[in-house]
C-alpha cells in the first residue's frame, strides 16, 4: 500500500489537516473546489520562484483567507509590498470576493519535501549531474534533523535513450504508519531531453495520537518534530533501516 497511495491523502484527518477548510454544500461545492484549484495554480505559476511548498485556503461568508508558506517571503512580498498587492488583486478577480493573504516563512527549507524536490529539479534544469544533485539533497536534509528521506527521479537521466529510475534513501521512511509524519513532494523538471519526475519523501518523526500537525507553529519553530512518548518502531515492511531498501547501501 505504501507504494500506491499518496502519503498526504493517506493521513488526512488522522494527523494531516485539510489544506482547504470550508463548507459549501451541494450548490457551491464544485464552484469553490474549482476556485481553490485556480488560486493554487495561479500562485505557483506566477510566484513559484518564492519557494512555496504549501497553500491553505479558508472561507467565510464574506471573504477568502489564503495562507501561503514560503521560503523567500521577500520575493513574494516585493519592494514596499507591490507584488503582494498585485497578487491580492489577481486572486480577488478569480474568486469574485474579498481575499485576505497571510504569509508564513518556512525557516528550514531543507525539511520541506516540496522545496527539496524543487531544488533537485532546478539543478537538473541547469544540467548538473543527477546523482550529485540527489545525494547532496539527501545529505542536507539529514543534517537539518530529518529522521529519514527517500528521493526518486525518473526519466531520461543524463540524456540516456531509455528512461530509468534512480532512488536514493537514508534513514527510516515508514510509509504505512499513520502516526508517522511523512511529507511528500513532487516536481517535474522540463529539460532538453524531456520531463524528469522528482519525488521526495521526508520522515520527521511521530505525532502523538489525537493530535494534528500545526504547520503555522512549525514554520515559526523551524519545522522539526519530536518523537512522541512511544518507543522506536520499525518502518514499513521492515525495510526502513539506515542501510536502505532491499539491502542496498
Amino acid at each position: 500500500m505504501g507504494q500506491k497511495i499518496h502519503p498526504t491523502g493517506y493521513r488526512i484527518a488522522v494527523i494531516e489537516p485539510w489544506s482547504s477548510r470550508w463548507h459549501g454544500g451541494k450548490r457551491n461545492f464544485a464552484k469553490f473546489l474549482l476556485q481553490d484549484k485556480k488560486v493554487r495554480e495561479h500562485i505557483m505559476k506566477e510566484y513559484g520562484s518564492a519557494g512555496i511548498p504549501r497553500i491553505e485556503i479558508e472561507r467565510t461568508g464574506e471573504a477568502v483567507n489564503a495562507v501561503i508558506y514560503t521560503a523567500r517571503p521577500g520575493v513574494l512580498v516585493g519592494r514596499k509590498g507591490i507584488r503582494i498587492d498585485q497578487l491580492k488583486t489577481e486572486l480577488q478577480a478569480i474568486c469574485g470576493i474579498t481575499v485576505h493573504l497571510t504569509i508564513h516563512e518556512v525557516k528550514r527549507p531543507e525539511l520541506s519535501a516540496g522545496l527539496v524536490a524543487e531544488n533537485i529539479a532546478d539543478q537538473l534544469r541547469r544540467r548538473m549531474g543527477f546523482r550529485r544533485a540527489v545525494k547532496k539533497a539527501v545529505q542536507s536534509t539529514i543534517q537539518a534533523g530529518a529522521k529519514g528521506i527517500k528521493c526518486q527521479i525518473s526519466g531520461r537521466l543524463g540524456g540516456a535513450e531509455m528512461a530509468r529510475v534512480l532512488t536514493e534513501r537514508e534513514g527510516r521512511v515508514p510509509l504505512s504508519t499513520l502516526q508517522a509524519n511523512v511529507e511528500y513532494g513532487f516536481v517535474e523538471a522540463h529539460t532538453t531531453y524531456g520531463k524528469i519526475g522528482v519525488k521526495v519523501w521526508i520522515y520527521k518523526g511521530d505525532i502523538d495520537r489525537g493530535k494534528m500537525i500545526d504547520y503555522r507553529a512549525l514554520s515559526a519553530q523551524g519545522g522539526r518534530f519530536e518523537r512522541g512518548g512511544r518507543g522506536p518502531r520499525r518502518g514499513g515492511r521492515g525495510r526502513g533501516g539506515s542501510q536502505g531498501g532491499r539491502g542496498r547501501q
